[in-house]
């Protein structure tokens, strides 16, 4: 049988022979799945905004994302990156989107395009045009002014992606009306109407799921995704902790999130539209990380993007979207800045950084890979192998789903299983709150009981029963290649592997990839798991590794008084003001002695509340510290820049700001280390 799209865009880096000729393909969806050219697949989809990465680095990039196991690409297209001036649209530079659809078509990966008008994203009105706020008219609404800028929109948008349809052998595969709509499912339709009369035809449309709808859209005109956050740079408290970014780490039928968005959606009900459970439960905006606002900086960690992922699975989705999977940085504005402030006149409940958008994502700002990028593997490698497996199994609940934040009276763990074959779903961590060690515990599923185990702190499995001649195991399937079968250790859990021919094997060792601990079956390492299959890293990053040493650099103007902290209309605290930045302290930063710029990341460790960089007086990145360095990719630099300067804003006992455990609290400012580090 022929390999689909969504099997060939993982299968691509492994060697197998793929083609773009294979878009085009019949796609079709039911209760449970996409069917793709007759076959369920269970795709893995990255959020990545083209217009925050500089063109000439596209390619590598969605290459980098398709290595991490990402088989659909997400964007936003932000209305306000592409016509900041009413009238003047730009799809030039970083703004070139059908550029951007070619480099996916040619890295065979598919694309959903999130059309908005509205996408928040963290951007200036959530995309929303400043002078669209002068046109007298309600936005996201229906009525005549608006509706016609969405038309004219949409039709330059389609100029973009004319061709590139999957009808027509092109990438984009689906596209996503507005974003977190809480209003009449009528305007949705609206929407959905202009995109088909101007010329989209595309195999499926999609909506975010939450939160729930005043009145519903027709069944079957848009998919509603769904998501969850460990954490949100949005909430106005500035404790740690804060919301219901727990219940994230708990197997639950309840599809989606009361946590995300609260800022602007409020408190809200575990409650989704009547007749959403006959979709697909797929997600779009699983935190691969989070941003940080000024007031309120999150520090996320590799295992909650993992728990998520596996909770999720676990929990029935076949599509697990992740926002972010790679970060950026923000395009420059004509007339603002275009980062998220309270000032703007629409999104206004967060200051977030003029230049960053890391995410802390699996792919940071640069491309630069944070741990979940490899942990997150194992997991995207098994939904490609045994995704029609496990599409149209069920999900079962034995442990209790509305548990309190921190319980640990249970072992959290679920069951997926079909026609006598199953998984075993193991969750035992929870952010914040280390999860004790469960001994004794009995797992079943379709009738098999796993023997007796300890199941320590922080476990996250899962275990396969009646799958591929092996009745069960204590590991975890990973990949098959060439009718082998490839298991990832436990750690803390020896391993037993059944076999449906009646032979056990006991406390099986890893023996890597070359040697098999029985006929076709080889267990491996996390950290072997984690890599399966990526290339080797480029000759110029190894050489990289020997330039991780000291820049110099040196201070050259103390800074001046400390700047009254107040908050802003949306209650929460204000960044600093462009005045303010001019009673920062100054540093220099020689870069005479880097010896190549080419995947050199500089990267800061300094005391302080905040940090901007700039290059012959051009601001080129900000920082809100929270505990990670402060980074930099000098290959964006023009060759002839060789100094930097760095303005450090000092930390303030008892201002208004959430600071993770991670961070330096200490009040005042100075740099601690400056270095030259590789991106890999």
């Amino acid at each position: 049988m022929k390999k689909t799209i969504l099997l060939a865009a993982l299968m691509a880096f492994i060697g197998l022979k793929t083609s773009a000729s294979d878009f085009g393909k019949e796609v079709k969806w039911d209760r449970h799945s996409l069917i793709i050219d007759g076959k369920r697949v269970c795709p893995v989809m990255g959020e990545v905004h083209y217009s925050r990465i500089p063109a000439n680095e596209w390619e590598r990039e969605v290459r980098k994302m398709k290595e991490g196991g990402v088989t659909i690409l997400a964007t936003y297209i932000f209305w306000n990156h592409v016509e900041e001036q009413e009238g003047i649209f730009r799809w030039d530079g970083q703004r070139a989107l059908r550029q951007f659809i070619e480099v996916c078509k040619k890295q065979e990966m598919p694309v959903i395009l999130r059309l908005g008008p509205f996408c928040h994203g963290e951007v200036r009105n959530g995309g929303i045009p400043d002078w669209m706020f002068t046109k007298g008219c309600k936005l996201r609404e229906q009525n005549p002014t608006f509706m016609h800028h969405c038309e004219l929109l949409y039709r330059q948008i389609f100029t973009q992606v004319q061709g590139l349809q999957w009808k027509d052998g092109g990438p984009v595969i689906a596209v996503q009306f507005d974003n977190e709509y809480r209003g009449r499912g009528e305007y949705l339709m609206a929407l959905k109407n202009i995109a088909l009369q101007v010329g989209f035809d595309l195999p499926f449309y999609t909506r975010t799921g939450w939160p729930e709808l005043r009145t519903p859209v027709p069944f079957g005109e848009m998919i509603p995704l769904y998501g969850d956050y460990a954490d949100g740079f949005w909430d106005k408290g500035i404790g740690e902790g804060e919301g219901n970014y727990y219940k994230a780490f708990n197997f639950k039928a309840f599809r989606s999130s009361t946590a995300i968005g609260t800022d602007l959606l409020g408190k809200q009900e575990e409650k989704v539209n009547k007749g959403d459970e006959d979709y697909p439960y797929f997600t779009c905006e699983l935190g691969g990380g989070m941003a940080t606002a000024y007031h309120r900086r999150p520090y996320v960690y590799p295992e909650d993007a993992y728990s998520m992922a596996l909770v999720k699975l676990g929990s029935g989705s076949n599509l697990l979207g992740y926002y972010m999977y790679h970060g950026g940085t923000n395009p420059e504005g004509v007339l603002h800045t275009l980062n998220e402030v309270q000032t703007s006149p629409g999104t206004a409940n967060n200051d977030l950084p003029v230049c960053t958008y890391d995410f802390q994502a699996p792919l940071g700002e640069f491309g630069q890979t944070y741990p979940q990028y490899y942990q997150l593997r194992p997991i995207h490698l098994f939904m490609q192998d045994w995704g029609e497996t496990i599409a149209t199994m069920e999900a079962s609940f034995p442990s209790k789903q509305d548990l309190k934040q921190g319980e640990d009276t249970e072992l959290r763990w679920a069951i997926r299983e079909a026609d006598g074959k199953g998984f075993i779903f193991v969750n035992n961590y929870e952010r914040f709150y280390p999860l004790s060690t469960k001994k004794g515990v009995r797992l079943e599923a379709c009738g098999v009981k796993l023997p007796k185990m300890t199941i320590p702190s922080g476990t996250m499995a899962i275990f396969p029963v009646n799958i591929d001649g092996i009745r069960y195991a204590t590991a975890q399937l990973v990949a098959r290649r060439d009718g082998n079968i490839y298991m990832m250790q436990i750690e803390g859990i020896p391993t037993t592997i059944s076999l449906q021919d009646g032979k056990t094997l006991k406390n099986v060792k890893p023996r890597g990839l070359e040697k098999a601990v029985y006929r076709n079956l080889y267990l491996i390492t996390r950290e072997e798991a984690e890599h399966f299959d990526l290339p080797t890293d480029s000759s110029s990053t190894r050489q990289l590794v020997n330039l991780s040493t000291g820049i110099a650099f040196a201070k050259i103007k103390e800074a001046g008084p400390l700047r009254t902290i107040k908050k802003g209309k949306a209650k929460v605290a204000e960044a600093p003001s462009e005045e303010e930045w001019k009673q920062a302290a100054l540093y220099t930063i020689d870069l005479s002695t880097v010896a190549t710029r080419e995947d050199a990341l500089l990267s800061i460790e300094y005391q302080g509340d905040c940090a901007r960089l700039y290059a012959d007086g051009k601001l080129i990145n900000d920082n809100f510290q929270y505990g990670r360095p402060f980074l930099y990719g000098l290959w964006r630099l023009p060759k002839d820049v060789n100094e930097l300067q760095l303005r450090i804003l000092p930390t303030q006992e008892g201002a208004p700001i959430y600071l993770p455990r991670e961070a330096d609290k200490r009040a005042g400012e100075g740099v601690k280390s400056i270095k030259v580090m590789p991106r890999r």
